[in-house]
């Protein structure tokens, strides 16, 4: 799927099918939702990928998912209102399936910045600054990802908490690897990867209102954070180990 010039992998959603100007037109005379009508303007055609694109093209940095309506998005994508309901149930499904393609999208990018990595020091810099690189390069998923866990509703909310466990997961998996390849021993890994990427996270949400020229130096301090916080979890292990 190719959302604002990437490629987005994953498990979408099982689709729809795509609502046709042939679609049969029901007995009472009312049109089919998304069938072209007399509006100059409407398309005859519309997928969920259209509405996802519409989207995305309406938020911004000061425009967050959960303040689009149904009548926007539908406007901006071309078609009648009615032909949302084709592809989704409502707005809270919309911004789900966003939250969960902006999160599939950053883990594939800081997931090949780790595995080129070749030490623990490059590991934490070289994801940091994957991170920031899709920060900047104006990726509204990412932007997505960042606001709608704080802004959003329950729902949205609960979609980036899932988001932020894949990536607790794949980092705690990451620390045991190099935990085991450098005799290291890391107290509740776990929780490492869980206090690390809620401070990324964090940071990245303010790094979003900050100019980019702070860039640098919000790498170099989230980088310091990092370590120390393996360093005090591989002094909890010795610690621990030598009891």
């Amino acid at each position: 799927m190719y959302i604002n010039g990437h490629c987005y992998a994953g498990s979408p959603s099982p689709r729809r099918p795509p609502v046709t100007a042939s679609s049969p037109e029901p007995a009472s005379g009312v049109p089919v939702p998304g069938v072209v009508d007399s509006q100059a303007g409407r398309k005859p055609t519309i997928v969920r990928e259209d509405l996802i694109a519409a989207a995305l093209r309406l938020t911004g940095a000061h425009r967050s998912v959960s303040t689009l309506s149904l009548r926007e998005v539908a406007r901006e994508a071309g078609i009648a209102p009615n032909s949302f309901y084709r592809q989704f149930h409502d707005m809270d499904e919309l911004a789900v399936e966003l939250i969960d393609l902006a999160g599939e999208s950053l883990r594939r990018i800081v997931g090949d910045a780790r595995r080129r990595a070749v030490s623990g020091r490059s590991v934490v810099r070289g994801s940091l600054e994957a991170f920031m690189e899709r920060l900047r390069a104006d990726d509204k998923l990412l932007h997505v990802l960042l606001r709608e866990g704080t802004v959003g509703s329950d729902a949205f909310k609960r979609a980036v908490d899932r988001q932020l466990l894949f990536f607790e997961e794949e980092l705690h998996a990451d620390l045991v690897r190099i935990a085991a390849a450098q005799g290291l021993v890391f107290h509740e890994p776990g929780l490492v990867a869980r206090a690390i990427t809620r401070l990324v996270f964090a940071m990245g949400g303010t790094a979003l209102d900050s100019p980019p020229d702070r860039d640098a130096a919000l790498v170099d301090e989230l980088s310091h954070m990092i370590r120390m916080l393996l360093r005090g979890a591989h002094a909890m292990g010795r610690a621990r180990r030598k009891r």
